[in-house]
């Protein structure tokens, strides 16, 4: 019996009968729909297949290395003895240390059970000193290509991971005291809250992270005040209502991912880079990306190009008569903003852009870290015939994929409350924008992964060709501003630094502290993580960093100054403020606009879309809140 258990009473046994009567049902349920959903996609064939060789190359690296083998063997046979005896003087009411402590950051097992109840604290002991070994082993693996190593890791570490304690329930001590409490409804309700999840899935298993219903976008989020100013297939154009009596001259043009929509940018007041920036003075325009679906699926990175930045100065011209603009851009828009830049410097528009930012952002895609994983030969081979098969690629697979990089975050710490104990997700309004994914559309999406990701052609001169035009971004003269993040899991600091040794005008790169997410959106108010500076910029990133100096507080000031300082805009040329609607263009409906608000289920069909009087009448409705 474990600790805790007593003898039920027959009152209690027969509750307890009926609550196994009831999970048995829910679970048979839940089995029939995962049966229906095991066969897996042509994407998932190769993810399945390519995890298979590289095992088969680790046993066979570590059957190259018997010593290895032995040692571990032997440490774990050690280990094991030394494990009982603690566990003996234990029981004995002796105070022992442990043989392994988790990682500080770990928050798998902060219950104090794991550390104070002998039964849980011997089987997290047990689970460390087996994770010790696959580490030592893997350490000491030798004949595999770089690429197999670290495939060998992630798959390796996904594994560990899926077979922690706390993962189970009779060996997850909060877990057992609450069903002992609840007489088993905690786990009732967790298998109706993944059956639910379960069909709101794609490939694998999408887990809820929070509250849906506590947000409405325009509502809690992407609230800051502006109109829809223009839009066409691919992209409505915002621009924001301004708060200043007097603006730059120049405007700001923001290009967001359209893996995930624009409103990270812009969650609520308090941390919205678009208000901010509205507050100190800019004409903020913003491209909403459309959420594609099966029609879309012959968008290229040319029409993105074409379609969103340049569509979008062009309206910007109309909007308030300015023939160039300030680019900020983010992540894989960020790298849209380099092949724009490149391609109006090869057409002679270069001056269109005066400055350009980048935000997390890839150029040079030697090292893109764990997501390589995804983007070998065969695997994108299997993606390619996947895209081509749908048009798209589903937004969920997407933010699957990347809640594996942070797996025990994102997945089983989800997994643990949802489905073990029976929890509804609390209310956040960052997990809520990073469930509301967006789809990729096939012509876009595996031309990107296969042109950039795998030959890294964008650092290669005339490696990559728009619309007939070869660009080259070491002929790039727009200055530019690069900041990323120390411990980016999606765009390595040390790979997005690469992007600063191509183009040949100005430079600055900052280092941010935190990740791709908390440290972009780091508003100076709340003073945290930090940026390093360097005014030089050497070949490599370490040499970078060891010139560097630490500043305390956001980067947000330090890019104002830089646009100011160095003329981007100009704060002694300031002109009266441009509100949406004074100029040529005409105001389509309040911001945020239908585009941002497409959910993947309504792109693809799976809920009935909103008839055009519905969506007519919500656009006048918003029209008039809009007092336009």
């Amino acid at each position: 019996m474990q600790p805790g258990f007593q003898q039920p009473s027959q009152a209690d046994s027969e509750e307890w009968a009926q609550q196994l009567d009831a999970i048995g049902k829910e679970y048979q349920v839940l089995m029939q729909e995962m049966l229906a959903r095991m066969l897996p996609s042509e994407a998932g064939k190769t993810i399945y297949a390519d995890m298979r060789d590289t095992f088969q190359a680790g046993l066979e690296a570590l059957m190259r290395n018997p010593q290895a083998l032995f040692e571990a063997q032997t440490r774990l046979v050690e280990d094991q003895a030394l494990l009982w005896q603690h566990g003996l003087r234990a029981l004995a009411g002796e105070e022992v240390q442990p043989l392994v402590e988790p990682a500080r950051h770990d928050r798998r097992f902060k219950d104090e059970a794991w550390h104070n109840d002998p039964f849980y604290h011997a089987i997290l002991q047990q689970y460390l000193l087996f994770v010790r070994l696959v580490e030592d082993l893997l350490a000491n693996l030798e004949g595999l290509s770089p690429d197999q190593q670290r495939n060998l890791e992630f798959y390796a570490r996904q594994c560990v991971s899926a077979m922690a304690p706390s993962n189970f329930v009779t060996t997850n001590p909060e877990v057992m005291r609450l069903t002992l409490e609840t007489k088993g409804q905690n786990l009732l309700d967790g298998l109706a809250r993944l059956r639910e999840d379960l069909a709101n899935s794609a490939d694998g298993l999408n887990v809820t992270m929070t509250d849906r219903e506590a947000f409405r976008v325009g509502e809690n989020v992407a609230v800051t005040p502006g109109s829809v100013v223009y839009e066409n297939e691919l992209i409505q154009l915002i621009q924001y209502r301004p708060s200043t009596e007097k603006v730059f001259k120049t405007p700001l043009l923001i290009v967001p991912p359209w893996i995930n929509k624009y409103y990270i940018l812009d969650l609520r007041e308090d941390n919205s880079l678009v208000k901010w920036l509205v507050d100190q003075g800019h004409s903020v325009f913003l491209i909403s990306w459309r959420n594609p679906g099966p029609e879309q699926r012959d968008l290229t990175w040319a029409d993105y190009m074409q379609l969103g930045p340049i569509d979008a100065m062009g309206a910007i011209e109309q909007a308030c008569g300015e023939k160039s603009v300030n680019l900020l851009s983010y992540c894989i828009g960020g790298t849209l903003a380099a092949t724009t830049v490149a391609y109006l410097t090869s057409t002679r528009r270069g001056r269109k852009v005066r400055s350009v930012t980048y935000m997390a952002t890839l150029q040079d895609f030697s090292d893109p870290g764990e997501l390589g994983v995804f983007l070998s030969e065969p695997v994108l081979q299997g993606l390619e015939r996947q895209l081509e098969a749908d048009g798209y690629l589903d937004g969920r697979v997407m933010a699957f994929t990347f809640n594996l990089l942070r797996e025990n975050d994102l997945f089983w710490s989800f997994y643990i409350s949802n489905y073990l104990k029976g929890e509804a997700p609390a209310p956040f309004d960052l997990l809520y924008w990073n469930t509301d994914g967006t789809n990729l559309p096939a012509g876009t999406h595996g031309w990107y992964l296969r042109h950039m990701y795998l030959e890294n052609r964008l650092i290669e001169p005339g490696g990559i060709e728009l619309d007939g035009v070869k660009i080259d971004l070491r002929k790039v003269s727009t200055p530019s501003y690069f900041v990323s993040t120390r411990d980016d899991h999606i765009a390595k600091w040390n790979s997005t630094y690469g992007g600063t040794q191509l183009p040949k005008g100005p430079v600055t790169f900052v280092l941010g502290g935190s990740g791709h997410i908390a440290g972009i959106v780091n508003p100076p108010h709340k003073n945290k993580y930090g940026y390093w500076t360097n005014d030089s910029l050497p070949p490599g990133p370490d040499e970078w960093f060891e010139g560097a100096t630490f500043n305390e507080g956001s980067w947000w000031p330090h890019w104002q100054a830089w646009m100011t300082d160095n003329g981007y805009v100009d704060p002694e040329k300031l002109v009266p403020a441009r509100e949406p609607g004074d100029g040529e263009l005409p105001l389509l409906e309040a911001a945020p606009g239908r585009y941002v608000r497409q959910t993947i289920p309504e792109v693809l069909g799976e809920v009935p879309p909103k008839s055009e009087d519905s969506a007519r009448a919500e656009t006048e409705g918003e029209r008039e809140v809009s007092g336009k």
